[in-house]
C-alpha cells in the first residue's frame, strides 16, 4: 500500500507527468522562493525534491501578501517536441476580489531546466493548464475570474487555443457549461485524453473541508461536457451531497469530516503507469486534534483509479472518500520510505530544502563561503517584511518534532537577532533569538512573537549569552512550542520560559476573515537574521536539524 500523504508538509496543487519510468509533480509555491517546488518518484509513493523552475530571479514576490504569489503550476510534456511544459499564474493582487493574476507557460529540455523565458498567455483568471493533443495544437483552460453581483462565483472554466511558440490566445476562448458541479467554485482545470474524450478534471467546492474533483466529458475540446453519472466529486473528503453554486469560496467548516484523517481532499492531476493503471495525486490536509486548523498546510497525497465498462473516472474502491492508503502499481516494489527529517552541516552548500520569504536567495546575504562549514545569514530587514527578510526555512512535515541549530552572533545593537524560529509568513511567526542588552552590555537571549500582526515581546525573558555562542532548540507538539538552549554541547538543554499555543501558525489561523482560510501554505521553520541598525551584522549557523518524534 502506499501511504499518505506521499509529499507532507506544504505542496499543494500537485501536477504530476510520466517520461519513461519517472514520474514528476510540481506543486505551488506561492510567497516562497525558489518558486515551484519539482519532485521526482519511481515508485508514486516515494518522492524526493530534485529542483525549482523560479530560482533565478524569473519572478518579483516582494510585498506579496498571504496567500497570493505562485499558484498552481501545471506541467505538461509535449511528446513531439520531447519539450518540458510548465504553465503558472502570479497572482499579484487579491484585493475587493479581484485577483489580478498574469499566466506564463515555460519549455526546457530537461526537468531540470534550463527553462525558456517566461510566455505570456493570459490575465483572464488563475490556474492555467496546457493540453497537446494528438493533432499537434495547443490549448490552455483556466478559470475566468468573475467580479461584478449576480454572475456565477468565482467565475467559469474556459478553454482556448494558444500559440506557444509567441504567445497569446489564437481565436476566442470558450466558456464551458458548468453542469457537471454542483458545488460550485470551478477550478484548477486540466484536459485529458482517452480513446474518443476529452476529459476536464476541475477541483470544485472551494478550497477548504468541501473541496473535490469532478469530472465531465466531450468529443469536442470546447464541450459541452457530460458531468459524471454520480453527480458527485469522484474524490473529496466530505462526500455528503453539497449543493453551493454562487458560493465564491469559502472555508466551508461545516463540511469536516470526523470521519477521516485527510481533510479538504481536491485538486488533482491524472498520470498513467507503464502497464496502464492509473493514479490521481491530490492535495489535502490534516488538522491539529479537536480543531480545524491545519499548521501543516495543504500536502499532496495520491489515489489509485479505474475506468468503468463505460469509461468513466472514479477511484479503484468504488467510493469517491479519499483514503490515507491506497494500492501501490502492481507488481512495483515500493522503496524503502523517505525520511523527511532534515540535517544540514553546511559544508560548501546547503540544503535543496531550504527557502526564502518574499526575496531570493543570493550569495550577497546567505552563503557557505565566508566562514566555511557554516551558513552565515547577513541580517536584514525584521521579520514584520516583506521586501527583505533574511531568512532560511523548511516545511513543517510532521505534528510531533524539533528543530535546532547552533549559532555565532555578535550584536552591538538592540536592532540586531539571529536566531531559530516557526514561520508562517510576515504577520505571523514566533522566533527565539540573540541580540543586543544596552543595560548588560552583554549579547541575550530572548523570545519574540507576531500573531496576525501584532508584536509580542517577552521583556521578562533574558538570558545572558557571554560568548554570542548559543545552541537553540524548539519542540513543536501539536500546536504547542517549547524553546530551550544550551552554551555548551556537553550541557542539559535550558528552558525558557513556558510553552506557548502556536496553533494560530496555520491555514485557518492567519488573518482571514469569519468562515474564510487565511492562507493556503502552512508552517515552516527557520533561521535568520535581523539587521535594523547598520546592516553590518550576520550570523554563523554551523549546523540546522529537523527531527520528527
Amino acid at each position: 500500500m502506499i501511504q499518505n500523504p506521499i509529499i507532507p508538509g506544504m505542496a499543494p496543487d500537485p501536477s504530476i507527468i510520466r517520461v519513461g519510468d519517472v514520474y514528476y509533480l510540481a506543486t505551488s509555491t506561492f510567497h516562497w522562493n525558489p518558486a515551484i517546488q519539482i519532485f521526482q518518484s519511481t515508485d508514486l509513493a516515494n518522492w524526493t525534491l530534485i529542483d525549482y523552475v523560479l530560482k533565478k530571479g524569473e519572478v518579483d514576490l516582494r510585498g506579496t501578501n498571504t496567500p497570493a504569489g505562485i499558484w498552481a503550476p501545471h506541467l505538461s510534456y509535449d511528446k513531439e517536441s520531447k519539450k518540458y511544459w510548465l504553465a503558472y499564474s502570479h497572482m499579484v493582487n487579491m484585493a475587493g476580489r479581484e485577483f489580478n493574476s498574469d499566466s506564463y507557460a515555460m519549455s526546457a529540455d530537461s526537468i531540470h531546466g534550463p527553462w525558456s523565458e517566461s510566455i505570456y498567455l493570459t490575465s483572464i483568471g488563475f490556474d492555467p493548464a496546457i493540453y497537446h493533443d494528438d493533432d499537434g495544437k495547443k490549448y490552455v483552460a483556466i478559470l475566468e475570474w468573475e467580479t461584478r453581483e449576480g454572475y456565477q462565483a468565482p467565475g467559469h472554466i474556459v478553454i482556448a487555443e494558444v500559440n506557444l511558440a509567441k504567445g497569446g490566445i489564437i481565436g476566442k476562448w470558450h466558456r464551458i457549461n458548468h453542469g457537471f458541479t454542483t458545488r460550485g467554485c470551478a477550478e484548477a482545470p486540466q484536459i485529458y485524453k482517452r480513446k474518443a474524450y476529452y476529459y476536464l478534471v476541475i477541483a470544485a467546492g472551494g478550497t477548504g473541508y468541501a473541496h473535490g474533483v469532478e469530472i465531465g466529458r466531450s468529443k469536442n475540446i470546447f464541450g459541452p461536457y457530460t458531468p459524471h453519472p454520480s453527480g458527485e466529486p469522484i474524490i473529496t473528503s466530505s462526500p455528503r451531497h453539497l449543493f453551493s453554486l454562487g458560493d465564491p469560496d469559502a472555508g466551508r467548516f461545516d463540511r469536516y469530516n470526523p470521519e477521516s484523517i485527510m481533510q479538504k481532499a481536491g485538486h488533482a492531476s491524472l498520470v498513467e503507469t507503464p502497464n496502464g493503471e492509473w493514479y490521481m495525486p491530490h492535495l489535502m490536509s490534516r488538522p491539529l486534534e479537536n480543531t480545524l486548523l491545519n499548521p501543516l498546510g495543504r500536502e499532496t497525497s495520491i489515489q489509485k483509479m479505474t475506468w468503468t465498462a463505460d469509461d468513466w473516472l472514479e477511484m479503484k474502491d468504488g467510493s469517491n472518500l479519499a483514503k490515507m492508503t491506497t494500492e501501490a502499481i502492481t507488481n512495483h516494489e515500493i522503496l524503502a520510505p523517505i525520511n523527511h527529517d532534515v540535517f544540514d552541516s553546511f559544508n560548501a552548500s546547503y540544503h535543496l530544502r531550504f527557502m526564502t520569504p518574499y526575496r531570493n536567495q543570493e550569495s550577497t546575504w546567505v552563503n557557505t563561503t565566508e566562514n566555511p562549514g557554516h551558513l552565515r545569514i547577513h541580517g536584514a530587514d525584521s521579520l514584520f517584511s516583506q521586501m527583505n527578510p533574511a531568512i532560511m526555512a523548511t516545511r513543517a512535515t510532521a505534528f510531533d518534532y524539533s528543530v535546532e541549530t547552533r549559532v555565532v552572533f555578535q550584536p552591538d545593537h538592540y536592532s540586531e537577532t539571529a536566531g531559530l524560529g516557526l514561520y508562517y509568513d510576515s504577520n505571523n511567526w514566533i522566533y527565539l533569538h540573540v541580540t543586543y542588552s544596552e543595560e548588560k552590555n552583554v549579547p541575550v537571549l530572548t523570545l519574540l512573537q507576531a500573531k496576525h500582526g501584532k508584536r509580542i515581546e517577552s521583556p521578562y525573558l533574558r538570558i545572558t549569552i557571554p560568548t554570542g555562542e548559543v545552541s537553540l532548540k524548539i519542540i513543536y507538539e501539536n500546536g504547542q512550542a517549547g524553546f530551550l538552549y544550551r552554551l555548551f554541547d556537553e550541557e542539559e538543554w535550558m528552558r525558557l520560559g513556558h510553552k506557548i499555543d502556536v496553533s494560530y501558525l496555520s491555514d485557518e489561523g492567519v488573518n482571514g476573515e469569519p468562515g474564510e482560510i487565511g492562507g493556503f501554505t502552512g508552517l515552516f521553520n527557520f533561521i535568520g537574521s535581523v539587521d535594523a541598525h547598520q546592516r553590518d551584522s550576520y550570523a554563523d549557523f554551523s549546523y540546522y536539524k529537523v527531527e520528527s518524534k
